[in-house]
């Protein structure tokens, strides 16, 4: 029996993390989960402990709960049960224990004041709410008293006593006059704590009749006013002087009792003339920074969220030029019950064992008290499967029967905390919560997330696997979550696909699929760069990108990361940003920002805007260094810092940085402490022990950094122990048996004080066993032999100095060394998918065996001989490695037709392990290469010979050979093609019937059994007659005939015009003709149709029949009646047409007797040929880029084309050129 609750105990720990990880899904926002799980009843909503209510409103006294099935709810008050049946006037909400008291309808608040407590039921067990204090609030009014004016002399203390009545809650005070304005407060005049109006000296002005308190009632909306007090102040010659004395608190000591958590207020205010001015410490220690706050002109002190920390002696000083006062108020901070473990819900399969463990810390310590369903334990029911051992209860092998809902209690003088935590006890199959086919998409070399939420009682047991039916997941390319997620740490492009999530336990199993995309990355492949720009410029960035092509990109411009102006200079295209009529204000850096929904980059570029032509300015320079440096307030951490700036030479300081420097461990080198804006002149440092500090100052302006200042005198910090422990602390084995422990040592000033050493210890992981610690001098390695191959520890490296330690370090994982691999991977097998490429397959070496970190396996891979020359070669290893736990690999870049041989060796930090044995593969065929060489030799007017070489590259055995040749004519248009096979071992071939002095092209290829080879291609000619082939000499061999070649053709290519050179051999006087085109498309000869007579003549022909079709229509609109010039001037008096002179070449008579009024829609235009802005806002030179635009009747263009003219006005002296026949055809052409 000992031994079996030994088990248990020692269990506890690891069931307790696996239960509370099975609780956290008691809890998930899964509705359906919710529905179907029974489970005990939990408090979600209830009414603060103490509740003020109004008493004018309804009582809502709020209790929610959950729980399967729901919960019914009871009430108690003042400890005995509370039939709200019998009370006409309570009423339950519901589906709800919340309670609602009808006030409105005759019922008395006063009548409902006690203690509540709210139970919720199933049958599970029960859970209760905290004692809820109900209390109406209270606003009284004040007691009646004749008060007498106060008379005081100027410069006298005075003390105006508010005292409201007693309210529930405490009102809050404010002091007005008749006309309820606030009465002005200063350093002089000021309300304390408790609501009276303190003078520390009265002057004349403070003479008035309505001194009125008035007390604000919050929870009933109403504020009562105190009769208004009379203050008289006379005047004696001469006012004296007079020291601080305290007003409020009196004596010299007093006590103060805080809670914590609560916010500290303390108060001292005092009288005296001149007016004191009040200064608060702390003796023996600081004011904690960033909780202190000082009110009310710094007569409060207000220190909030205070601890045990914040206990000791306050001491305020008052103090004028005649001297001071001070009162120490010692403070004792006590603490109402907090949680450091507050029990949680537990979730335990029938046979398991759990515990519930509460923990609570107060001043005084809390007491701790368990109940269960409500009712204390001691009395509860007996349950043979629990065990309190203070404030922990024990479950063994709990049942069904075992479900229940604890509450812990804890409480002392100051109150009380309670808890409710329900033990479920339940045999669940697994669910998985994650949807079904779920999509996840992520962008390649980032992590993916794959979710696979659970629910099951024993916690399940979850697996991944690639695909449906693919092989489980595992190695050191995945993280496995504890939550069910699988990891992908780095995800590829091939990591695309389906997942497949499984959970079991003994109940059962179930599977649910998700999906995975890896999108390529977003890119921006031209980044803006940086400008410089002359104002009123223009100005252009780039930004262009590459993205997936899935993924929809938004394009985003910042200013100096704000957006940007408002300006319609600004123009913002596809991928890029233009800025128009540059401006000073433009200057600054622009950003543009690529946006998916899955990632986003950007790029910054900077825009410089600099004056056109120089103007002198002010000379702006670096300011000068700051002088005469004091060390004031020294204490063991901080010390205060002052100087004065130097000349800021035209341009303001914006900042001061300040520098030290550590006269005991680094002489002579500076350190960045801190920087403060220009206007400051003081800095509180913060320091470290054990440094000589002296201090120098820097300012900055905009054109640059001063020069330092001289260094502050020093300042010795006393020792303390080190704050600190050692970094980046690792443990790796440089031999097999040892481990080497390295980090990264303490700076001088990190010591904190002399005799830096530190403490090294380690212990094996996963075993029971001790910690080893040695303490060594101030080095950063300390190696452990002896120990066991390739097996984790656990190190930490602690820092010390000759006053003690640095708090307790973290532990971090190290390996001893590892020790090449013991055995070869096995089962090697390859399969060959094509005459280039193979796979290989190997199973996985066992962990243990690999003796280190399993980096990958190498396949090392070389070709034996190949099958078609059956000649062997100097053997050349190629290697690949697959990094990770991968079993297979692909093998590319094999040579067709050929033996290979490979072995696979697994590998690790240390190296490599040994070979598998060799496996030998083949290679099938392959197509060959084009033929070595196409030589055309021995033209004659009907026949060529061809002569060829083998193959490089047989990849096989050669069948045959195709030849494919066609004729070429002189508009080089290709003639119908012709085949010929050719047996594979024959090595020339003369063709004959062929056309006398015709160009043939010639396709040839070689075949193997798998197909045909690249071609290789060759251009010959017949010769034209027998004249061109010399006769044989007498006496001679055979001559070769000469026939026209061409080789070597080069060319040499500049913007306009290319270089083309040649060799030729062949008869002499041969005639050349270059052709040239286009790439891509067919070659042709190229013809200037400009320089041909038949277009000349054409074009001719045209030009004379457009000129008479234009003097016809200039003779017929010259015709009908006539009327002088003049006449119509003189009868219209139009200012804007003007006489016409007939020695300008102009008409001087209109050809239309409607043509003095306003030229309207469809009309003609005026002589001028110019269209008036009044005649038509949507006139085409509105629209032109800079043409001068001029219009015929009929709407076509006769104006010059010409760059951007102003628009002139018609004026009298000035006239009209008339359309002539000319001016059409300049308009023409």
């Amino acid at each position: 029996m000992m031994k079996k609750r030994s088990i248990s105990a020692s269990k506890a720990s690891l069931v307790l993390f696996l239960c509370q990880m099975i609780s956290a899904l008691d809890v998930p926002l899964d509705s359906k989960l919710l529905e179907e799980l029974s489970q005990p009843p939990t408090i979600t909503q209830q009414s603060p402990k103490d509740y003020i209510v109004d008493p004018r409103e309804n009582i809502v006294i709020q209790c929610e709960a959950k729980g399967k099935p729901p919960p019914s709810f009871s009430w108690t008050r003042n400890g005995t049960h509370f039939d709200i049946d019998k009370d006409a006037q309570v009423t339950m909400k519901p589906n709800s224990g919340t309670l609602v008291v009808n006030i409105m309808n005759g019922g008395k608040a006063e009548a409902y004041e006690g203690v509540y407590q709210c139970t919720a039921r199933n049958e599970r067990g029960a859970a209760i709410s905290n004692n809820i204090v109900i209390r109406p609030s209270r606003s009284p009014l004040w007691t009646k008293e004749k008060l007498e004016p106060n008379h005081v002399r100027e410069g006298d203390s005075l003390v105006l006593h508010c005292r409201p009545p007693v309210g529930l809650p405490p009102p809050i005070i404010f002091w007005m006059d008749n006309a309820f304005q606030r009465l002005p407060q200063s350093e002089r005049v000021s309300q304390g704590l408790n609501g009276d109006l303190y003078f520390s000296n009265v002057q004349p002005e403070d003479t008035r009749e309505d001194y009125i308190c008035y007390a604000r009632f919050n929870h009933t909306q109403t504020i009562q006013q105190k009769q208004p007090i009379s203050v008289k102040v006379f005047s004696t010659k001469p006012v004296t002087e007079r020291q601080p004395i305290l007003l409020t608190p009196t004596g010299s000591t007093s006590t103060k009792v805080e809670l914590r958590g609560n916010v500290l207020l303390l108060e001292c205010i005092a009288a005296g003339l001149p007016t004191p001015v009040i200064r608060w410490i702390k003796e023996g220690g600081e004011l904690p920074a960033n909780r202190t706050f000082f009110e009310n002109f710094k007569k409060t002190l207000k220190i909030t969220d205070v601890s045990e920390a914040d206990s000791g002696n306050y001491k305020c000083i008052a103090r004028n030029i005649l001297g001071s006062a001070h009162h120490v108020i010692s403070v004792t901070v006590k603490a109402a019950p907090y949680w450091i473990t507050a029990p949680r819900n537990l979730v335990l399969s029938p046979g398991e064992d759990g515990t519930l463990i509460c923990r609570a810390n107060g001043n005084p310590k809390p007491n701790i008290s368990w109940l269960a369903n409500g009712v204390p334990i001691s009395i509860a029911p007996e349950d043979p499967s629990r065990k309190v051992d203070g404030d922990t209860i024990i479950f063994s092998h709990v049942q069904e029967r075992s479900s229940a809902v604890y509450q812990c209690n804890a409480s002392n003088e100051y109150g009380y905390l309670l808890a409710n935590a329900f033990v479920n006890v339940l045999a669940e199959p697994p669910r998985i919560l994650t949807p079904a086919n779920k999509l996840y998409q992520v962008i390649a070399d980032s992590p993916a997330l794959l979710d696979c939420a659970y629910f099951g009682s024993p916690k399940p047991e979850i697996e991944w696997f690639r695909g449906v039916k693919g092989s489980i997941l595992r190695g050191s390319e995945y993280i496995f979550h504890d939550n069910g997620t699988l990891e992908i740490p780095v995800a590829q492009k091939d990591s695309t696909g389906t997942y497949t999530c499984v959970a079991r336990n003994e109940l059962g199993k179930i599977q649910n699929e998700v999906q995975l995309e890896v999108k390529d990355p977003t890119m921006i492949i031209k980044q803006p760069e940086y400008k410089v720009i002359q104002r009123y410029g223009q100005v252009s960035f780039e930004c262009i990108i590459k993205h997936d092509t899935t993924l929809l990109p938004t394009i985003i411009w910042l200013k100096d990361n704000g957006e940007l102006p408002d300006d319609e200079r600004f123009l913002v295209g596809k991928d890029n940003l233009t800025i128009m009529n540059v401006t000073d204000k433009d200057d600054g850096t622009y950003t543009c920002i690529v946006n998916t929904t899955l990632d986003s980059v950007s790029a910054s570029a900077v825009l410089t805007v600099v004056a056109a032509p120089p103007t002198p300015a002010i000379i702006y320079a670096r300011p000068n260094p700051p002088f005469d440096l004091e060390l004031t307030g020294q204490l063991e951490r901080s010390v205060e810092l002052s100087w004065i700036p130097g000349d800021e030479n035209n341009s303001p300081i914006t900042s001061f940085v300040i520098e030290y420097e550590d006269g005991l461990h680094e002489p002579g080198v500076w350190h960045y402490q801190t920087e403060v804006p220009g206007t400051q002149t003081t800095v509180q440092l913060k320091l470290s022990p054990y440094v000589n500090y002296s201090f120098r100052v820097i300012a900055v302006n905009e054109i640059g950094r001063s020069q330092p200042s001289e260094p502050s005198e020093q300042y010795l910090t006393k020792s303390a122990n080190p704050d600190e422990n050692p970094s980046n602390v690792q443990g790796i084995g440089s031999e097999p048996d040892n481990l080497v422990i390295t980090w990264e040592s303490l700076k001088g000033f990190q010591s904190n004080g002399p005799g830096l050493q530190y403490k090294v210890s380690w212990r094996q992981k996963d075993v029971d066993d001790e910690w080893t610690s040695v303490i060594v001098a101030n080095v950063s390695k300390y190696i452990v032999s002896g120990t066991p191959t390739f097996v984790p520890y656990e190190i930490k490296v602690q820092a010390l100095n000759d006053l003690g330690y640095a708090p307790e370090p973290s532990e971090v994982i190290g390996h001893s060394g590892e020790d090449l691999p013991m055995v070869a991977p096995g089962n090697v097998q390859v399969h060959v998918i094509n005459s280039t490429l193979a796979k290989v397959h190997w199973d996985p070496v066992p962990l243990k065996t690999v003796r280190g970190h399993l980096q990958g396996y190498k396949v090392y891979y070389w070709k034996v001989q190949s099958l078609s020359r059956r000649s062997r070669r100097h053997v050349e290893k190629k290697i690949l490695t697959f990094r990770g736990n991968k079993t297979f690999g692909m093998l590319p870049g094999l040579e067709p037709y050929s033996s290979y041989k490979l072995n696979v060796r697994v590998v690790n930090g240390k190296g490599e392990g040994p070979a598998s044995p060799d496996k030998v593969f083949k290679t099938p065929e392959g197509v060959p290469s084009s033929p070595s060489f196409l030589k055309i030799t021995n033209p004659t007017l009907d026949s060529l010979t061809l002569e060829w070489g083998l193959p490089t590259h047989p990849n096989g055995i050669l069948t045959s050979y195709i030849l494919k040749f066609q004729p070429i004519n002189n508009t080089h248009e290709l003639g119908p093609l012709v085949e010929i096979r050719i047996p594979a071992n024959e090595s020339s071939l003369i063709l004959k019937n062929l056309n006398y002095s015709t160009r043939y092209k010639f396709y040839f290829n070689a075949q193997t059994s798998v197909g045909s080879g690249s071609q290789i291609t060759e251009e010959a000619v017949t010769i034209m007659d027998e004249a061109g082939i010399l006769r044989p000499a007498v006496g001679a061999g055979k001559v070769q005939p000469l026939y026209p070649r061409i080789r070597n053709v080069t060319t040499a290519a500049a913007e306009t015009y290319a270089n083309i050179s040649w060799e030729y051999e062949g008869p002499d006087h041969a005639n050349f003709y270059v052709e040239y085109g286009v790439a891509g498309t067919m070659a042709s000869r190229q013809v200037d149709i400009a320089t041909q007579g038949w277009f000349i003549g054409l074009m001719c022909a045209v030009a004379l029949l457009i000129l008479i079709l234009l003097i016809v229509c200039f003779i017929r609109r010259n015709k009908g009646g006539k009327y002088p010039v003049k006449e119509k001037e003189d009868a219209h008096a139009d200012p804007e047409i003007q006489p016409m002179k007939e020695d300008d070449g102009t008409f001087g008579e209109y050809s239309d007797a409607e043509d003095h009024k306003p030229l309207k829609k469809g009309s003609r235009t005026p002589s001028d040929r110019t269209v008036k802005k009044e005649d038509s806002d949507d006139s085409l030179v509105d629209y032109g880029e800079g043409v001068n635009g001029q219009f015929n009747e009929d709407g076509s263009f006769i104006g010059q084309y010409s760059g951007k003219k102003e628009k002139e006005p018609a004026e009298g002296n000035e006239s009209s050129e008339a359309p002539s026949p000319v001016n059409a055809m300049n308009s023409f052409v």
